[in-house]
């Protein structure tokens, strides 16, 4: 479903924008009173912006319709849940009150006795 309303909503935007693109400014009946030649359209003088108004109109209203209907769809979705409210499954076990963080005899002679390496240059 959502994928088809995608579709749509990318189709209508498309059209939006070509539609827009197509259209005559109100500057451009002015222009072709003095001879530009851009008056001479495919659906008329006054047709075009009969047309092209309209189709506009429509693409803007189904572009309306799927922006809602997909802003709808997203926050209704059955696994949407929150991040903070995910639990975190690597959880470390805690320390026991006899295992604190000093070092071993054993390890503290091993450390000591062992020669440092040479760093090279």
């Amino acid at each position: 479903m959502e994928t088809i309303v995608m579709i749509v909503h990318v189709c209508a935007a498309s059209s939006v924008i070509g539609l827009v693109l197509l259209q005559h400014g109100k500057g451009a009946d002015m222009g072709a009173a003095f001879g530009s030649g851009a008056s001479g359209s495919l659906f008329g003088v006054s047709g075009s912006s009969n047309f092209m108004s309209r189709a506009t109109s429509v693409s803007v209203a189904v572009f309306f319709a799927t922006s809602l209907t997909l802003a709808y769809l997203s926050s209704h979705r059955p696994e949407h849940t929150s991040v903070i409210k995910l639990q975190d499954t690597t959880s470390v076990t805690p320390a026991k009150a006899g295992d604190a963080d000093v070092p071993s005899k054993s390890s503290e002679t091993s450390v000591k006795d062992t020669p440092a390496k040479d760093v090279p240059n």
